[in-house]
C-alpha cells in the first residue's frame, strides 16, 4: 500500500522539508480560493482577486476590511491531523522546515517552530506608517479601518496580488528544497507562482504528492498519494512506533 511506501521513506529520511497550501486547512474548515466551494465561487460585490489586490486595499480600505474580517479570519479553527503529525515529525528531527502558503497560523498552534509562511499571516498586522505591531485583535475590534496610534492605516502582513514576496522567506524556502532528502508537497494545486516555482530547486529523488486533485507535478512525483492530507498523514500515527525505533537507532 502507498502508506507503506510513505511511512518507509519517512522512515529512513532525517531531512525532511514539507510544502503545503490552502488544502491542508480546508480540513480544518477554512475555506480555500479556487475549489467548487472556494471563495472564488462566491458572489461579491467585488471579485475577491480584486479585493485582496494592494490596489484596492489602498483605495477601499473599508471595503477590503469588510470582506477581509468575515472572510478570511478563521481564529476558532484548530489544527488538524496534518498540522499535527508535521509537528511531530519536526519535534523528531527528521522534518527540517515547513513551507506553506497559508496564512492561518495554524502550524505554529500545532507547534511546529520553523515555519516559512510565503504569504505572510493574518496574526501579524503593522501600521503603514510607523511599522508598530498589531495582533489579529486591533483588526477584529476596529469598527472602521483599524488605526494606529500615530494615525497611519495597519495593514495586515499577508501578501495580496500586486505585491511581492518577502525576499528573505523565499531565499530560506529555496535553500531547504535544494538541501532536503525527501520533499513532501501537500494540499496545493501548485497553480500559485511564484510560491509554486519553488518545486523547480528540489534535486532529490523522493518526491511525494498528496493532494485529492491532479497537480501539474503529478507526472514528476516518486511517490503519489490521491485524497485527504490529514487521514493519509494522519495514518502514520499507525507507524509512529517504528518511526521512533529508528530515529533512535540512528541517533544512537
Amino acid at each position: 500500500m502507498d502508506i507503506k511506501n510513505l511511512q518507509a521513506i519517512i522512515s529512513n529520511s532525517g531531512n525532511i522539508v514539507f510544502f503545503g497550501g490552502a488544502g491542508v486547512s480546508t480540513e480544518s474548515g477554512i475555506p480555500d480560493f479556487r475549489s467548487v466551494d472556494g471563495l472564488y465561487n462566491e458572489k461579491y460585490k467585488y471579485p475577491p482577486e480584486t479585493i485582496l489586490s494592494h490596489r484596492f486595499f489602498i483605495k477601499n480600505t473599508m471595503d477590503f476590511y469588510d470582506f477581509y474580517k468575515s472572510k478570511m479570519l478563521f481564529l476558532d479553527a484548530k489544527p488538524n491531523k496534518a498540522h499535527n503529525r508535521l509537528a511531530e515529525l519536526e519535534k523528531m528531527g527528521k522534518l527540517k522546515a515547513v513551507i506553506t502558503q497559508n496564512i492561518d497560523g495554524l502550524h505554529q498552534v500545532a507547534g511546529s517552530k520553523n515555519v516559512l509562511e510565503l504569504h505572510g499571516s493574518v496574526h501579524r498586522n503593522y501600521c503603514m506608517k510607523c511599522r508598530k505591531f498589531y495582533d489579529v485583535n486591533a483588526i477584529l475590534n476596529s469598527k472602521d479601518v483599524p488605526t494606529c496610534d500615530c494615525g497611519g492605516t495597519i495593514k495586515p502582513h499577508v501578501v495580496l496580488y500586486e505585491e511581492s514576496l518577502d525576499d528573505k522567506v523565499m531565499n530560506k524556502a529555496v535553500e531547504y528544497i535544494s538541501n532536503a532528502d525527501v520533499l513532501i508537497i501537500g494540499g496545493t494545486s501548485l497553480g500559485v507562482y511564484p510560491a509554486a516555482g519553488l518545486i523547480q530547486y528540489y534535486q532529490g529523488d523522493k518526491l511525494i504528492l498528496i493532494n485529492k486533485s491532479t497537480t501539474p507535478m503529478d507526472k514528476n512525483a516518486n511517490l503519489l498519494l490521491n485524497g485527504s492530507i490529514g487521514e493519509i498523514l494522519g495514518a502514520l500515527e499507525l507507524w509512529t512506533y517504528s518511526i521512533c525505533q529508528n530515529y533512535h537507532y540512528h541517533k544512537n
